[in-house]
């Protein structure tokens, strides 16, 4: 089935010449703190993401007010968290927009409060979601607007889950699917999701080391889910070919690692394992051998999904992992696509991000489409606003 099936686009909203456009998008991006205090946008990838549609309504004579949330305030005004660099950064990139102040000042946007929902629309004609990063969350600028306004997917949403959607509906196969990251409890039921759909998985990252235990491997002073260790078995049990690591990059105990700060680097001895770490060891990175592995799987897949990076690539002793695997990403022979988060950093990092086929803009809204098997709350929204195509 289509994935985009009733979901309004662009083209069903009416008229929009002369009426005003709520936007709903996501510039929760990064921030750089001058010396002189100053903040600016440090990357501005989902500015630049939403550009084509603020264009299209604009060009349509609409008048366009954007709004979005910024880090994590405690819904009250912060001052640390106002939208002020993000409105100068847009400003510079697409004149005529307004921006509204950060939407979580307000706590009525995560409670989804019906009051605040009618506060945020007055005045407005029509409603565009724009904001797949946010496209799980069930907050009061996701849910709310369609109900009452003529509503549409913007350009880069509607992308995400056409590409998303494809990919699990019918892939070119080999389908190849990367998971990384810290925990496994944030992905195990996305990796049983993908489990029936992939030909191969590759875990690493911290969550790997879950999986080398519930193969009965010591994994020193690793990260450790003991509460997930049989849902791990049942994975490796179910004849899935699933590749992990088979060689650490572990640090010794007592060390620290992390980014450089004020020119103090992390401390401590790093040492390339296989599979079973002493006690105190801590396992960081794939090794060598394990990110030579997974580059060899990945290269020829047609369909390549990466989500997690293999270690602490913010420590540079522990980024050589992720960095092959992304080399590997971007030479894929089929489609490729990132799942945006730490992901798409790493690729930004090496230059990478103009090598792989899609680089989404959600890293926990594109784990929650595949989970929920190509379904979101602002998808389901939007395909019960007036304006819906049967």
């Amino acid at each position: 089935m289509n994935p985009l099936h009733g979901l309004p686009l662009l083209e069903d909203l009416p008229d929009i010449e002369g009426r005003r456009v709520l936007v709903r998008v996501d510039f929760n991006v990064p921030l750089h703190i001058g010396i002189d205090g100053r903040a600016t946008v440090a990357d501005g990838f989902r500015i630049t993401a939403a550009l084509p549609t603020l264009h299209w309504l604009l060009d349509r004579g609409a008048e366009v007010m954007a709004c979005s949330h910024l880090g994590r305030p405690a819904a009250a005004r912060d001052p640390r968290w106002e939208m002020d660099p993000v409105r100068e950064r847009l400003n510079a990139l697409c004149p005529g927009i307004e921006l509204g102040e950060n939407l979580r000042f307000f706590a009525g946007e995560k409670a989804n409060d019906p009051e605040f929902v009618a506060t945020l629309i007055e005045g407005f004609d029509a409603y565009v979601n724009e904001a797949f990063g946010v496209a799980h969350r069930s907050h009061a600028s996701i849910v709310g607007p369609p109900q009452f306004l003529p509503s549409a997917a913007g350009l880069r949403l509607a992308r995400e889950v056409e590409v998303l959607g494809g990919i699990l509906a019918c892939p070119a196969r080999p389908f190849v699917a990367v998971v990384g990251g810290a925990k496994v409890a944030d992905k195990i039921e996305v990796l049983k999701a993908l489990a029936p759909k992939v030909d191969t998985l590759i875990v690493g990252g911290g969550m790997a080391f879950t999986f080398l235990a519930a193969q009965g491997h010591r994994v020193g002073s690793s990260l450790l889910d003991p509460d997930h260790i049989a849902d791990c078995r049942a994975l490796l049990d179910s004849g899935l070919d699933i590749l992990l690591p088979t060689d650490i990059r572990a640090l010794e105990p007592g060390g620290t690692f992390g980014p450089q700060s004020g020119g103090i680097g992390p401390r401590g001895g790093v040492k390339v394992i296989e599979k079973d770490l002493p006690d105190g060891w801590t396992g960081l990175d794939i090794g060598p051998e394990s990110a030579a592995a997974f580059a060899a799987a990945v290269r020829p897949a047609g369909t390549v999904l990466w989500n997690g990076p293999m270690g602490a690539f913010e420590d540079q002793r522990f980024a050589a992992g992720t960095a092959e695997v992304a080399e590997a990403v971007a030479q894929c022979e089929g489609f490729s696509v990132v799942g945006g988060g730490d992901s798409a950093s790493a690729l930004d990092e090496l230059h990478l991000c103009e090598k792989v086929d899609f680089l989404s803009t959600g890293g926990g809204a594109s784990l929650a489409f595949i989970e929920r098997g190509g379904d979101l709350p602002a998808l389901e929204a939007l395909r019960h606003a007036p304006n819906a195509p049967a």
